[in-house]
């Protein structure tokens, strides 16, 4: 198997992984800072391979189920991490909506494509903005420092909400476009 370049910042997106937990849990004043540049830049990646894949006709399958795959892994190690570093209800429950969306939805499109009607729970614009505002919010959350004066935590966690929201909105897009599919008896 021939790894294109947007397989290859792909991979680095996962490779960055365990970097972050690592880097996370340091015990240096500087690691916040380091942390949150290291999710910035998976994040970043997330949007350079796929554009890379497009625009340089280097779409693959392989690629094509890396991509999410690695979204999902780095998303859902942020997740946890921030919940053991700040462990209360309301940075559990948004992280529990979203973990339990994401593997609904993934569960939801391999069923939907075993059946031949994967594009109706194709990726949509919901979801893509759901995900920006996602990783604004777990960004702030690993910076977690105030700066000039703003609880950047705290304005963090609402912007989490917010993307908790959203995961909810999404989610139901999803389901009802695939809604059909679930009731049919045939």
């Amino acid at each position: 198997m021939h790894i294109t370049l947007p397989t290859a910042v792909t991979l680095f997106r996962i490779a960055l992984i365990p970097l972050f937990v690592v880097v996370f849990y340091l015990p240096f004043g500087w690691v916040h800072i380091a942390a949150t540049v290291i999710f910035t830049l998976a994040a970043v990646t997330d949007w350079i391979d796929g554009y890379l894949a497009r625009s340089m006709a280097l779409e693959s399958r392989f690629g094509a189920f890396l991509d999410p795959v690695a979204d999902k892994l780095m998303v859902v190690v942020v997740i946890i991490v921030l919940v053991e570093a700040h462990p209360s209800i309301w940075v559990a429950l948004p992280s529990i909506v979203i973990v339990a969306r994401e593997i609904t939805i993934s569960a939801l499109r391999e069923w939907m494509a075993k059946l031949g009607s994967g594009t109706k729970v194709a990726v949509s614009f919901v979801g893509k903005v759901k995900t920006v505002i996602q990783m604004i919010a777990l960004g702030f959350m690993i910076y977690s420092e105030p700066f000039i004066g703003l609880p950047i935590f705290a304005i963090g966690l609402t912007i989490y909400y917010i993307a908790a929201l959203m995961t909810l909105y999404s989610m139901f897009i999803y389901l009802r476009a695939a809604w059909p599919e679930l009731v049919d008896e045939g």
